[in-house]
């Protein structure tokens, strides 16, 4: 009785505050018909939010690709000194604002500031630009990928690389054929919880980009400006490739892993 209780209680707490309202987003984009849905996506500046979204989403999935790896591989492989500060810092961005980071990154390289002045002489613009974007982005994604491989790692040990050091592999060797098929899902899942956040940042983005539209304005923004215009029909639009880019990443995931180990 007691585990159909909690079954019950699990599907009405997602039914409650994930399919409903999903399901609500996509039932009111097709309300009216494809045409409207696909007017809505295909004017000028929704392409160009689209565009931009996807430029910050795939800097912040490799800034943050490379960073987790090597993060990871410190974590899991050697102790040393500052080792617990690595660790708590990076689990930092889960529990700051992402308005804050937005904030923060303005004191930091904002053109009044002496590293934004700097980089503003040397011409390199960051807040209000693209690569702003992109460090707000990475920051607040920072942890998904290192959490997710971690775990792994301690899991595997290091008896294999070892025994491939010793039968003269070197380093990228060993990586390459021992570590990373080993890692290969824990860094595909890392991957694309990377890409859903960057997907959907709005906090951090909103505060460094400025929202200019044609410039700066990522796909979250673009959905917040059709809002208050009062135009449903393109914040819905919007709001449903969103969902669907991340739910067929998911299924392309989950589809293809069993493939792999069968």
């Amino acid at each position: 009785m007691g585990k159909w209780i909690g079954r019950i209680v699990a599907l009405a707490y997602l039914m409650l505050l994930l399919i409903v309202p999903v399901g609500i987003v996509f039932f009111r984009t097709f309300r009216h018909g494809f045409s409207p849905f696909w007017d809505a996506i295909t004017t000028t500046q929704a392409e160009h939010a689209f565009r931009v979204t996807l430029e910050v989403a795939i800097f912040a999935v490799i800034g943050n690709t490379v960073f987790g790896l090597i993060a990871a591989m410190l974590l899991a492989r050697h102790r040393f000194p500052g080792r617990a500060a690595l660790n708590a810092l990076i689990d930092l961005p889960l529990a700051v604002s992402p308005v804050v980071v937005g904030l923060a990154l303005i004191l930091v390289y904002g053109r009044f500031e002496p590293i934004g002045r700097f980089l503003d002489n040397h011409g390199i613009k960051v807040i209000f630009s693209l690569p702003g974007m992109v460090l707000a982005t990475i920051f607040v994604s920072l942890p998904l990928l290192a959490r997710e491989l971690v775990p792994v790692l301690e899991e595997i040990g290091i008896e294999q690389e070892q025994a491939a050091w010793t039968l003269g592999a070197s380093g990228l060797q060993t990586f390459r054929r021992i570590t990373l098929p080993a890692i290969r899902w824990a860094l595909a899942y890392g991957v694309v919880l990377t890409l859903a956040r960057a997907l959907g940042e709005f906090g951090a983005v909103a505060v460094v980009s400025g929202g200019l539209v044609g410039k700066t304005q990522t796909l979250t923004l673009y959905v917040q400006q059709e809002f208050q215009n009062f135009d449903p029909i393109g914040a819905y639009a919007a709001s449903f490739v969103l969902a669907v880019i991340a739910i067929v990443v998911l299924i392309i995931i989950n589809v293809l892993r069993p493939k792999e180990h069968s």
